[in-house]
């Protein structure tokens, strides 16, 4: 056993300073970025936000709104032939990465899903623990095979690996172990690393290899998304704040909620309908009985199902997160998304906001 003692931080531990800035605008500010990869040597540019390959958040219909604003969607694993099929005529496969584990099933659908749409340039390699011998092995082994693709592989939260899976192979590196809203990884096993601090120390290690990096999870805000980039991450991967929208599919239930105030007459509590979605961890119970049939006899959940605000079609949350992700520039004087880490100072705090008419306080 050993005990290390330096602090590591989560996005909520600290704030951006501001900064003497010469632009006048929000308007001013240059969210596209353009990346070329260590591997494939492919070029993308857009702005690099990504919704993550979750159900109700990776969906067909989630990309093809995402890709108006240039912004990137990982599919979900169970993606099927036919529903690729049915969307290629408006798919941009600029924006899109398929996604995939590392069973000999999973390389079979895989090579099978390229094969027949070979427009494909993006694979994301995804499981929860991507310290596992065995997924560098298909990190490489996927390398071989695909020479010409971009590989997204993770999750690691450390240095160490980060450099491990880009010299087996990965192009982008995925990083966070339990920071998102309906993970509980951090509750099973103990396990996990504050996400702020696993950005920066990931980032440094794969600019490092001329590779990049996605900042996967811990997003309760558009502020954490600046705090995420400002830390030097590539991209950033959302799962909660995409969430209960018309592009996930999910079914919305409506249910009486009590409002906390009272009738002046009955005094009876005063009631009132909210729309919800169901949103789950992939690795919930939830999860693993609608794509496995099952949750086997060796392992437990480590994902919540919860139930989150209907919110409509995703056009308004991506004008609220670029808007954000625009002023947190002009704040620190930052003329590019590009210019936003160079230009960030974090200051370590033990509050971040004043809460006191926060939802559910009064």
């Amino acid at each position: 056993m050993r005990m290390e003692f330096d602090d590591k931080l989560d996005f909520s531990d600290v704030l951006i300073r501001p900064k003497r800035s010469t632009l006048t605008s929000r308007r001013e500010v240059d969210l596209t970025r353009t990346y070329t990869f260590r591997h494939s040597g492919q070029t993308w540019q857009g702005v690099p936000i990504m919704a993550a390959n979750m159900d109700g958040v990776g969906t067909l219909a989630m990309a093809h709104a995402l890709q108006t604003s240039s912004l990137f969607t990982c599919l979900v694993k169970t993606l099927t032939e036919d529903a690729l099929n049915a969307h290629m005529a408006t798919l941009d496969f600029n924006y899109v990465a398929i996604s995939t584990g590392t069973s000999a099933d999973d390389f079979k659908r895989t090579t099978a899903l390229i094969a027949r749409f070979p427009s494909i340039r993006y694979i994301c390699i995804d499981v929860a623990n991507g310290y596992a011998e065995a997924f560098g092995d298909f990190v490489e082994k996927m390398r071989r095979h695909f020479p010409t693709h971009t590989i997204i592989a993770g999750n690691v939260v450390t240095a160490d690996m980060t450099q491990e899976l880009i010299l087996r192979g990965a192009d982008i590196v995925k990083v966070g172990i339990g920071p998102g809203s309906v993970c509980t990884t951090r509750i099973q096993t103990g396990v996990g690393y504050p996400q702020l601090s696993a950005v920066i120390e990931c980032a440094d290690a794969a600019h490092g290899l001329g590779a990049h990096i996605i900042s996967d999870g811990g997003c309760t805000c558009p502020g954490d998304v600046a705090k995420a980039f400002g830390a030097g991450a590539d991209f950033v991967m959302l799962g909660g704040l995409l969430a209960g929208h018309d592009e996930g599919g999910g079914r919305i239930v409506t249910k009486m909620y009590d409002t906390l105030v009272r009738d002046p007459k009955t005094l009876e509590p005063l009631l009132e309908p909210r729309q919800t979605v169901e949103f789950y961890g992939m690795s919930s119970d939830t999860a693993m009985l609608k794509h496995k049939g099952e949750v086997a006899d060796y392992r437990s959940s480590e994902g919540r199902t919860v139930s989150v605000p209907y919110r409509g079609a995703v056009g308004n949350t991506i004008k609220d997160l670029l808007g954000g992700l625009r002023s947190t520039c002009t704040y620190v004087g930052a003329p590019s998304l590009k210019q936003l880490a160079k230009c960030t100072t974090f200051v370590k705090v033990f509050r971040q906001y004043n809460d006191v008419f926060a939802q559910g306080k009064h």
